[in-house]
């Protein structure tokens, strides 16, 4: 028997293929967002155009909220593996008109937003497939360090993707969307390496609506999955700061689409240093507390990077902003190195402490109701962000976001104490998980 994850053809090819879509799904954000102000800003204000910021979040959230309770049914009843390859190829359709609609001088704001919708009907299926696959194709024995390894593929992805978005839009607008296209094609190519894996059947004599919402039951059921996915959805939704990047690098630190690529590059720095350190030494004892911990750490450096900027402009002038070696612009670095670390260590512990306590059966449908929370908390926390900037401006909306965020940590270690209470990754035994299915209905 394999003595590792990566060791494992299927595995090792899905892993890459995952790495590779979330890459591209995350560049595309980052430039889809950064389009979306520079187009705005042309013909609006600082905060009408933030407001758009907002709008274009919200486009992307509505299909996951509309679609995700489906799409988690249908990566319980069918091949995972075709469901991630359709999703995959029509991002690489979003990605590629997009390159051809920049690079042509077309783009346009309508354009955008339709876009941007596609890509959340994209990863309305992508997301549960592509988690509840993971599982199927490694032996009981390395559950565990194939969940961990699954779930750092995909916060790598989502660190970095916006940082090589930033600086390849820097380079030629049309670029970030070109190599986007090119990696996801590169993931769809992968997942059809994948051999065909055996998984748990899913009960069909039972009604599809009833069988679509046996993830919200499930989850609703048990308090520890409950408790980390809400955990997510209300600290990120209220700490969106990266949302604000393109305000920030534009207005008010005053370094341009370069410098929105190296704000974006500080937090994908501090959770690759992360991962590569759980690669090495694992976290094996109190994975509920830092996990805790890690998201209270995740809300003090919004703060921060909040009050960087036009603080110490206030305090030591206009020279404070204005260059890539500033004082404001490198604490403003540091503290979304910070940022990204913690944010790491958060999903880290999260998706093991999920995927470890829900049937394969279930996987799917669970994971469906996770990818709605946790873009809930991307999506509608940009929406968030862009609308409460434009009401009161992006200084108070990040830095009130980051204080919101530690306000939920510690209510949550209250309400939900059986995650500080989550010791280690060992996988649970069957009382501790509650009943994939309902005994009738």
């Amino acid at each position: 028997m394999p003595s590792h994850p990566l060791a494992v053809h299927n595995f090792r090819v899905y892993w890459i293929a995952r790495l590779c879509a979330t890459l591209a799904q995350m560049a595309m954000v980052i430039v889809i967002g950064w389009q979306v102000y520079d187009l705005a800003r042309e013909t609006m204000s600082i905060k009408e155009a933030s407001f758009q910021l907002g709008l274009i979040g919200l486009a992307q959230f509505l299909p996951l909220l509309a679609l995700s309770l489906f799409a988690g049914w249908v990566a319980d009843r069918i091949d995972r593996r075709w469901i991630a390859r359709a999703s995959v190829a029509l991002e690489a359709g979003c990605a590629l008109t997009l390159a051809w609609l920049t690079w042509t001088g077309t783009i346009s704001l309508p354009a955008l937003f339709a876009i941007a919708a596609l890509l959340g009907v994209a990863r309305a299926f992508a997301g549960p497939a592509l988690q509840a696959l993971a599982p199927n194709l490694v032996p009981l024995a390395l559950l565990p360090t194939a969940i961990a390894l699954s779930s750092m593929s995909w916060q790598v992805g989502v660190v970095i993707g916006p940082a090589m978005g930033g600086y390849l839009y820097a380079a030629a607008d049309w670029l970030a969307y070109a190599v986007s296209g090119g990696l996801v094609l590169i993931s769809l190519l992968l997942l059809f390496l994948i051999s065909p894996v055996a998984r748990t059947a899913t009960r069909k004599d039972r009604n599809p609506w009833l069988q679509m919402i046996d993830g919200l039951h499930y989850v609703r059921r048990n308090r520890l999955v409950l408790g980390a996915i809400s955990l997510d959805l209300f600290a990120v939704l209220l700490g969106g700061a990266t949302a604000m990047l393109p305000v920030y690098a534009r207005d008010i630190l005053h370094i341009g689409a370069d410098g929105l690529g190296h704000l974006r590059a500080a937090p994908a720095l501090g959770a690759v240093i992360t991962a590569t350190a759980f690669s090495w030494r694992p976290l094996r004892t109190e994975v509920g507390r830092k996990m805790l911990w890690s998201v209270a750490a995740f809300g003090l450096a919004t703060v921060v990077f909040g009050l960087a900027g036009p603080g110490l402009t206030w305090m030591i002038g206009p020279s404070a902003t204005g260059s890539d070696l500033s004082p404001a612009v490198l604490l403003s670095l540091a503290a979304l190195f910070a940022l990204g670390a913690a944010d790491m260590v958060s999903v880290y512990v999260r998706q093991s402490l999920i995927q470890l306590y829900t049937p394969d059966d279930m996987r799917g449908r669970v994971g469906a109701v996770a990818t709605l929370f946790v873009s809930g908390s991307n999506e509608l926390g940009e929406a968030e962000s862009g609308f409460l900037a434009a009401l009161i401006g992006p200084v108070a909306a990040v830095v009130g976001g980051g204080i919101g965020a530690i306000l939920v940590t510690m209510l949550w270690a209250r309400i939900f104490p059986e995650l500080p209470r989550a010791r280690t990754f060992d996988v649970p035994d069957s009382h501790d998980i509650a009943p994939a299915e309902p005994k009738s209905g």
